[in-house]
């Protein structure tokens, strides 16, 4: 019997993946815990290894196909999923005579693509009674669409229910040209809402073709992730942020010191260091909001936002409040190295308590940073410009330097919140203090 390898659910958000690429091909024997095939999920790609040992049989979703979770991707042959132990008391009933049995067609194992069946589902369609046109009679999604015309024209047609024709009729739309989803194509509520959202779509398309638009990025991915998750920050924050110019010539200097020592630190590496001990300090923006509650968090991992190809990614360097710098500077490069091959796990990409976001390369000296939830503060850091500044007064050049301090007011009010930048302000100016 063959063994179905679906899709893995490799985070909390993922609902579908993409096949990047097989490592093995029909008709290879795989051993249990060998890498068979990579998926890219909304963060990373990610190498899943096989449950079983098998040869493979059949590959179901090709290099650069999606699939949902859950679904099959390929069978594995010589591999059976482990079957339940009867009951302890459990005593075996008769078997029927072999003229009695009959098994209903869904009851029999039918290959079908997961696409199929998943239309089958959703129409109400027995994929065991629908004639396969694939490899081998296998069920594919053009068999069910025909399956389903075949199945309206011999239903007549069926009005739709009142409060899909009293939508339709606010929204300017005919039912008549609505697709039903209901009982025998009975035109439901939720298609009308899908026939006005297409509607919009084509408006919108036509608008942009006006506008000369010569490109249209998919909001799938990275770049999907991205657009929910600072959409949601930006809908269910209490957003407020603090800017504070600070000296950063010992900063400069204590780099270029560290360089001479053959510790190759970044200023995002000093940064990480610095603001985990602020955060030791300051407990109360170490934290989160759960269920009603505050939660003040004893680990303090610090999220770095990191530019990929692929979009932004935050990694976070655990427990930074107990590495020194050497060690914070190695894991930060091999955080940044898979972030940007791609090649990271989920395990790296979250459990963040605290996040750094630094566009000062870019030369931008201040912006106002995106709270990355459930986090409830995060730091932006501009570039180090030399400028005017009055000392003692004298009027002096100095390194000069912007932090944002963006904080989620519902967690931390604006005093403690202002304590704790002046903490990393008073660090960044003097960061011997700690690091000597």
């Amino acid at each position: 019997m063959g063994l179905e390898i679906t899709m893995p659910q490799l985070g909390l958000t993922m609902e579908r993946g993409k096949v990047v690429k097989w490592l093995v091909g029909v008709g290879d024997t795989v051993e249990r815990g060998q890498p068979i095939f990579e998926v890219e999920t909304d963060k990373a790609i990610v190498t899943v290894e096989a449950q079983q040992s098998g040869k493979v049989a059949r590959i179901l979703v090709a290099e650069g196909e999606e699939a949902p979770v859950g679904a099959a991707v390929a069978v594995l042959e010589g591999a059976a999923a482990p079957e339940a132990a009867p009951p302890p008391e459990a005593k075996p009933e008769p078997k029927p005579a072999p003229e009695a049995v009959r098994l209903p067609v869904s009851a029999v194992r039918v290959e079908a693509s997961w696409k199929a069946r998943a239309e089958a589902r959703k129409a109400g369609l027995d994929i065991g009674s629908i004639a396969g046109t694939g490899p081998g009679g296998r069920v594919v999604a053009a068999d069910v669409a025909r399956a389903l015309a075949a199945k309206a024209a011999a239903v007549p047609a069926v009005k739709a229910t009142p409060a899909a024709e009293k939508l339709a009729a606010a929204l300017g739309l005919e039912v008549s040209g609505i697709a039903g989803t209901g009982p025998g194509g009975r035109v439901m509520e939720e298609d009308v809402v899908r026939a006005a959202a297409e509607a919009i779509r084509g408006r919108g398309a036509v608008a942009a073709a006006a506008a000369g638009v010569v490109d249209r990025v998919p909001l799938t991915g990275v770049r999907g992730l991205v657009s929910r998750r600072m959409a949601e920050s930006a809908r269910e924050t209490a957003r407020v942020t603090l800017f504070r110019e600070v000296d950063a010539g010992a900063l400069v200097r204590l780099r270029e010191r560290l360089k001479g020592e053959g510790v190759e630190a970044t200023y995002n590496d000093i940064l990480v260091r610095l603001c985990a001990e602020a955060l030791r300090r300051h407990p109360d923006a170490n934290a989160r909001l759960g269920d009603g509650v505050i939660e003040h968090l004893g680990d303090v991992n610090i999220g770095l936002a990191v530019d990929t190809e692929r979009g932004l990614l935050v990694v976070v360097i655990k427990g930074a409040d107990r590495l020194n710098l050497r060690e914070i500077a190695r894991e930060r490069g091999r955080l940044v190295e898979g972030a940007r091959s791609g090649r990271i796990g989920p395990d790296d990409l979250r459990g963040g308590t605290f996040t750094i976001t630094n566009l000062g390369m870019y030369g931008v000296e201040g912006f106002t940073p995106v709270i990355n939830l459930p986090e409830c503060c995060i730091l932006g850091v501009g570039r180090i410009v030399k400028k005017p500044v009055a000392v003692d007064d004298a009027v002096v050049v100095r390194p000069m330097m912007v932090l944002s301090l963006t904080f989620d007011h519902r967690v931390i009010d604006g005093a403690p919140a202002a304590r704790f930048l002046d903490t990393i302000a008073r660090l960044v100016e003097e960061p011997a203090l700690i690091l000597t």
